[in-house]
């Protein structure tokens, strides 16, 4: 019988001492395994004492790794203690079995190691559905309070650290991400934007010899004063972004001197002289789009006088709030639209549009009809 126990627990707990197994029930949907405590004494978390005498017995039922495809439950015998310390805070203790249980927890020390691995992999949702298969079902929410739970790694002091802001709310709250630029992995990230946050952060890591940032004035101000030592670099993707737009400037600022490289038509050497292009009469480059926003301009204006409120123009022209204050606050439809929405007289497709405009005319019956 002994040499029977004795196997049992080298197979059910083979690295955990002062375990005995007392019995083991196989079922079709569960494995249920009883033990105890075998250690003569504990000792006191609090204060460090021995503690041999003994308060009172209570049964926990941690949950294990699954077996064969069944659950396993722990039904553990264990012993609460008298600490004799006087000057101790805790009049009793209850032990744990090391490597096996810790306080407050319904699951064994290798089950927890086991999900927060699978958390590790797969993360929240992903992770609850691979742990059901396993056999444990749990939420993704506990997953990720196991992740949560688990002792952030020291990463050694990076040698080439990148710089560069997030955003926690787009437009309103944003931070500061820190990357180490050979391993491309992130290292810290910081609350805000500010140059001496970054000047502390970089204070404390002397290692650092290159920062590669953008051109913000806080994050050069925070790496000059935080670390004098590191040569400062811009990184590849504002230089390709600054370059792009020195040279499209470039390109419009000097697009009349292009027109000399582009011989004029033969008609045009002796010809009548063309006339001068007149300026177009509407704003937008379609005068089909022009006379749609009219018709909307007038309809909201005209709901409005009669009292309508903008909610319920809304809800009769099917439009966003936005879109109706944006046609009711403007005066006329041509304070509209700006910008691209505006008659380019140098527009490549200004000989087309008449072609254009007659196209769209012949498709618009098909399209109202779908």
């Amino acid at each position: 019988m002994e040499e029977t126990s004795l196997r049992l627990e080298g197979l059910l707990f083979p690295a955990i001492a002062d375990v005995a197994v007392l019995s083991v029930d196989v079922t079709h949907e569960a494995i249920r395994i009883e033990a105890r405590s075998t250690a003569a004494e504990a000792v006191c978390p609090s204060c460090g004492s021995p503690l041999s005498r003994i308060h009172s017995f209570y049964l926990r039922f941690p949950a294990d790794v699954p077996s064969a495809g069944r659950r396993v439950v722990l039904c553990l015998r264990v012993r609460r203690f008298f600490c004799r310390n006087a000057l101790c805070g805790r009049p009793t203790y209850v032990e744990q079995l090391p490597g096996l249980t810790r306080r407050h927890s319904r699951w064994t020390e290798r089950l927890h190691s086991t999900l927060a691995a699978v958390g590790l992999a797969l993360a929240g949702r992903a992770g609850a559905r691979m742990a059901r298969v396993f056999g444990v079902p749990v939420s993704r929410s506990t997953m990720l309070r196991l992740l949560t739970a688990l002792p952030e790694p020291e990463a050694p002091s990076p040698r080439v650290v990148g710089a560069d802001e997030y955003a926690t709310r787009k437009g309103r709250v944003c931070g500061t991400v820190l990357v180490d630029c050979e391993t491309r992995r992130p290292v810290d990230l910081l609350p805000d934007r500010e140059a001496s946050s970054l000047a502390e952060w970089l204070a404390k890591r002397p290692g650092i010899e290159v920062i590669c940032r953008d051109r913000a004035p806080f994050f050069a101000e925070g790496a000059t004063a935080g670390a004098p030592q590191a040569i400062q670099v811009a990184d590849r993707w504002h230089l390709w972004h600054n370059l792009g737009g020195a040279a499209e400037r470039a390109v419009s600022h000097h697009r009349q001197c292009l027109r000399v490289l582009v011989p004029e038509p033969a008609g045009k050497e002796t010809g009548d002289p063309t006339p001068p292009e007149e300026a177009p009469t509407s704003p937008w480059k379609s005068d089909r789009f022009a006379n749609h926003i009219r018709a909307r301009h007038a309809t909201v204006h005209a709901l409005l006088e009669a009292g309508h409120s903008r909610r319920s123009i809304g809800r009769q022209l099917h439009m966003t709030h936005r879109t109706v204050k944006s046609l009711a606050d403007a005066a006329r439809p041509e304070d509209l639209f700006r910008g691209q929405w505006q008659y380019n007289r140098t527009s490549a497709l200004d000989e087309y549009k008449p072609h254009l405009d007659e196209a769209v005319s012949l498709f618009q019956p098909h399209v109202d009809a779908w």
